[in-house]
């Protein structure tokens, strides 16, 4: 699974903030973040295999995250979900970056996927399952895993019991990271990457071939930061991504 954290219109100066784990085959290449478009300035990491990206900013403050979706459905995936990842961080807001979603999937029929767009105005969760599913998230922590998001979970019958423990993970990791009195954002983003790293949450992975391949702190506001982890949190430091004065 990944799991994908926003605390949306929590802390003034950086109205998205978001700590996310990124969950995928061990040896699926790919790129840690850097410019990943000029115009618009995207700053991204990169899926060497289909191209792409699973999560990112944009110099308009648009951020963009994305996670599999569990369901029940055989979808032809004839398109990457990574592209369509690519595709709303050229928009110049999280409403425009909606829009095209709604269009694309009536174009594409992409696999499964869990979509949050934000911006310092919108914050909206897309989901889709062969059809799309449009949640405007109201100022608060919000967290998204494979089967659904807060208390919106649907679990696939063939998954149930993973399903559950997905949705208690996520249960847990929101009561966790509820921002505590007059905390700042750098404080949270330092609780999340912890909260993200501990097995006791569930949410970073070790298995055979698969598992957290890495994990994204960002903030977005004021002044953008972006922190990253290129191996599972537990045991690999955050470092700067150097995207200073770009935005």
């Amino acid at each position: 699974m990944c799991t994908l954290t926003l605390a949306w219109q929590v802390f003034e100066d950086a109205p998205v903030a978001v700590a996310a784990n990124r969950d995928e085959a061990l040896d699926r290449p790919a790129g840690p973040p850097d410019v990943y478009r000029a115009s618009p300035l995207v700053i991204a990491p990169h899926d060497v295999e289909a191209g792409g990206t699973w999560i990112g900013v944009n110099e308009h403050g648009v951020f963009a995250g994305i996670t599999n979706r569990w369901t029940e459905r055989d979808l032809a995936g004839e398109r990457s979900r990574g592209l369509l990842v690519a595709d709303v961080l050229e928009t110049t807001s999280a409403a425009d970056a909606a829009a095209h979603v709604e269009r694309t999937t009536s174009e594409h029929e992409y696999e499964g996927f869990n979509l949050v767009v934000a911006d310092a105005e919108d914050a909206i969760h897309l989901g889709w399952d062969g059809s799309l599913s449009r949640t405007a998230f109201d100022p608060g922590v919000h967290v998204v895993v494979n089967v659904g998001f807060d208390e919106t979970f649907a679990l696939p019958a063939e998954r149930r019991d993973l399903g559950e423990r997905q949705a208690e993970s996520a249960r847990a990791v929101r009561e966790a990271l509820e921002p505590r009195d007059d905390e700042r954002v750098e404080g949270w983003l330092e609780r999340a990457g912890t909260v993200l790293g501990d097995h006791e949450y569930g949410v970073c992975i070790h298995g055979d071939g698969y598992g957290t391949r890495s994990s994204s702190l960002l903030a977005v506001g004021e002044r953008t930061r972006y922190e990253f982890a290129d191996g599972p949190p537990c045991r690999t430091a955050y470092e700067p991504v150097g995207i200073e004065g770009q935005f």
